[in-house]
């Protein structure tokens, strides 16, 4: 599946240098020129990042990064402003922009922050697929394994764990076998490590 990066920018001229360039370096390019006109057609699945301008009319960048982070949580935002500032920067940042660009940029510079975006969905796309390989594993578990699972991954022991469920340290001990067997792990550390990944655990 081909890669389109996603171009937000409410200046038409600058717009369309971006998209000549990206479609030039071999991209499929998507310009929108308002974050509203993104948030109408953002696609769900489609590999890619998107380019985005700071200040435009209606929504502005900031709030639309949030956005997107709610919506479109894989695709990675790189801002591309002629009105930044360092605190705003840092607060793109810490959101989870890859980059935070002051125009006019290079061609060179903006094409490796398109580049380190595309590696960072890469990533992200692997660690989405892992925590629904994950997910699928515990949610193969009878309702009284994942009670086994969870007081286990908490850091209760056997005795404990009897004592909660009104059942006997043999029987809590062969339901943890099946938790090791179906979540397809070696050890504990394994299952909370697992555990953790999707939330059950901090």
């Amino acid at each position: 599946m081909g890669r389109t990066i996603h171009v937000v920018d409410d200046d038409a001229s600058y717009r369309g240098a971006i998209v000549r360039l990206l479609s030039i370096s071999g991209f499929n390019v998507a310009p929108y020129e308002s974050g509203d006109q993104l948030l109408a057609l953002l696609p769900g699945a489609e590999p890619g990042c998107i380019v985005l301008d700071l200040q435009m009319p209606g929504i502005h960048g900031l709030t639309l990064q949030h956005k997107i982070a709610e919506l479109a949580p894989l695709l990675p935002v790189v801002f591309l402003t002629g009105q930044g500032d360092i605190g705003t920067g840092i607060g793109a940042m810490k959101a989870g922009a890859v980059d935070f660009l002051e125009k006019p940029a290079s061609s060179s510079t903006l094409l490796a922050a398109v580049e380190r975006a595309l590696n960072q969905y890469d990533s992200r796309l692997a660690e989405h697929q892992r925590r629904q390989m994950i997910q699928t594993l515990v949610d193969s578990l009878t309702p009284r394994e994942a009670e086994v699972f969870a007081l286990v991954v908490h850091g209760h022991l056997n005795k404990q764990i009897a004592h909660a469920l009104g059942t006997s340290e043999r029987t809590v001990k062969v339901h943890r076998h099946r938790v090791m067997e179906k979540l397809k792990v070696r050890s504990w550390a394994e299952a909370v490590s697992l555990a953790s990944r999707i939330g059950l655990v901090e």
